[in-house]
């Protein structure tokens, strides 16, 4: 179990107690529009978390680019979260990383940087099994449905996994995967209380509306839950 410090217990505190809506960043399926320009629309929408995931961008745009999503999330009092690229996270002061299984293990960058609030992503029950053992502060569940921001995936999870991978867990956790509107009374329904989408809002015709109709629904659901 790693220490933990004043740092880290704030940012996973707002995290635990903020965060419903959980938006994931990708230009290249945001109609022609930029990371910059949805991260304005998704903070004005009301979100309290981003997740910047660019896997094109060379590491010095990757860094400027971070270095501004850091500053507009700081005024707007909203987490910001890296994928993958730990070494971003930290020099742009970041609230946190979030992981996948092919990337730098969850216990080694916890050591390095233990103020970090850090995600895995989980696509079996053993992996949600051992991922507070690995210094996770939260797991992912995923993908749930078919998803157009992963290449080669046949198998999807669907709704029932959240159930048996949460069992298998105690820490907090967030669902992806083609995740739609639709799907929000079953998700909460399965227990589900973190929504985390790409093309739901880098697809929509006013970012800005979409992301605070999917707030209110996430939270009109989980008071009927």
């Amino acid at each position: 179990m790693h220490e933990k410090t004043d740092l880290y217990r704030q940012r996973l505190k707002k995290f635990i107690e903020e965060v419903t809506l959980y938006p994931v960043s990708c230009e290249r399926l945001a109609r022609g529009r930029d990371d910059l320009t949805w991260l304005d629309a998704v903070l004005a929408g009301g979100a309290k978390i981003v997740q910047l995931r660019d896997k094109e961008s060379d590491g010095l745009r990757l860094l400027e680019k971070a270095r501004i999503f850091r500053q507009k999330t700081l005024e707007a009092e909203a987490l910001f979260i890296v994928n993958d690229r730990v070494d971003i996270a930290l020099i742009s002061g970041a609230d946190g990383v979030h992981l996948g299984n092919s990337d730098i293990p969850a216990d080694e960058v916890r050591a390095l940087a233990p103020d970090l609030i850090i995600g895995v992503s989980c696509n079996t029950e053993e992996q949600a099994a051992t991922a507070e053992r690995r210094g996770a502060s939260y797991f992912n569940i995923g993908p749930l449905y078919a998803t157009k921001t992963k290449d080669g995936l046949s198998a999807f999870l669907g709704p029932e996994a959240i159930q048996k991978f949460s069992a298998r867990c105690t820490l907090p956790f967030t669902v992806m995967g083609g995740i739609k509107k639709e799907h929000i009374p079953e998700l909460i329904a399965m227990g589900a209380r973190r929504l985390a989408v790409v093309t739901a809002l880098t697809g929509a015709d006013d970012i800005v509306a979409e992301t605070r109709v999917w707030l209110d629904t996430i939270k009109h659901r989980a008071t009927l839950a």
